[in-house]
């Protein structure tokens, strides 16, 4: 277990702002899944917080961590790449088929082009 009352007040200060901020932009995503109306708009708020928030949180570990052990940690990259890559694409796909199922079934749920306002 690693003592992490020898964090010095900088890391601490800067672990905790990017804790927090992560934890924040997280919660208004998942507020915006909660009140958003249609599905198409629900789409993009959590897809907001699970980029930016899991990115915060993984810079306050590599900070955590690379202070503790007095050497550069950077094995959160990975995490942070994989959460960037794979976000989009799974809104991509979501989105892309819900249009498709949306067109097939002549659905009024379609978003409104904006040659049709």
């Amino acid at each position: 277990m690693m003592n992490a009352a020898g964090l010095p007040l900088w890391a601490a200060l800067l672990t905790s702002f990017f804790l927090l901020l992560g934890a924040t932009v997280t919660l208004i995503g998942c507020i915006g899944l909660i009140r958003l109306r249609t599905f198409y708009e629900r789409i993009h708020a959590p897809t907001m917080g699970t980029s930016l928030g899991a990115g915060s949180i993984v810079l306050a570990s590599i900070i955590f961590f690379s202070v503790l052990d007095s050497r550069p940690v950077l094995h959160e990259v990975l995490i942070a790449v994989f959460v960037t890559v794979t976000t989009p694409v799974t809104l991509m796909l979501l989105s892309r088929a819900a249009l498709y199922r949306d067109h097939t079934d002549d659905s009024r749920k379609l978003p409104r082009s904006r040659d049709q306002d």
